[in-house]
């Protein structure tokens, strides 16, 4: 349940490569193409793994990108310490349905030991079927003692490209930024489907 959606490259992928390289200026979506001189927000995208804590108004779970997925131990570890069922009763007692998005991250997550010790990075919550603008994010954050992923920039999405081929220092530290998420300016946006209209661009297929 609550599995966080499929965020879109920011172009497709070249079949003749097995999909390892970009097929440039084709965008991924028709949705991207036609805002693509619009204004996005950048945050830093964070090499780690998917984790959802998940509040019902009496008890807080831990999942990974899936319901199937497995969590790190010292990640589990850190998750109890960081989210005690107190903290959501003080703040969101009423609320039955929440769920927080974010990257665990540092030691042997992925590559993420450039980051240092095991944590949590918060980029999304979803209020029963309401996704948070990023003012109701850092509130969430804020009342919970959590940090989330820092804002980088804003732009179009061919400045972001630009931006994440040349590469960008982490705000973790002295090493490079895997790459940024881009999401329309000011404003939700939705495709037909009803899916969200969302970008990701990685250094590394640049690269």
């Amino acid at each position: 349940m609550n599995e966080y959606h499929k965020i879109n490259s920011i172009y497709k992928r070249d079949e003749a490569t097995k999909y390892h390289s970009f097929l440039e200026g084709q965008f991924s979506t028709p949705e991207l193409e036609f805002l693509a001189n619009n204004q996005w927000q950048w945050t830093e995208k964070v090499d780690g793994t998917n984790i959802r804590v998940m509040w019902n108004g009496k008890d807080v779970r831990f999942g990974g990108k899936t319901d199937n997925a497995s969590i790190p131990a010292p990640l589990v570890e850190r998750l109890i310490s960081l989210f005690p069922a107190a903290k959501f009763q003080d703040n969101y007692a009423e609320c039955e349905s929440m769920c927080l998005y974010g990257e665990g991250y540092g030691g042997k997550i992925q590559n993420g030991g450039c980051y240092g010790a095991v944590d949590f990075v918060l980029f999304d919550v979803k209020i029963g079927e309401w996704w948070l603008y990023r003012d109701g994010v850092e509130d969430v954050a804020r009342k919970l003692g959590v940090s989330v992923v820092p804002i980088v920039g804003q732009g179009t999405l061919l400045e972001a490209v630009e931006v994440t081929r040349k590469g960008m220092k982490s705000c973790w530290g002295d090493f490079p930024a895997e790459g940024i998420v881009a999401r329309p300016l000011g404003c939700e946006l939705r495709d037909r489907r009803g899916a969200r209209v969302i970008t990701k661009i990685k250094h590394k297929d640049f690269v």
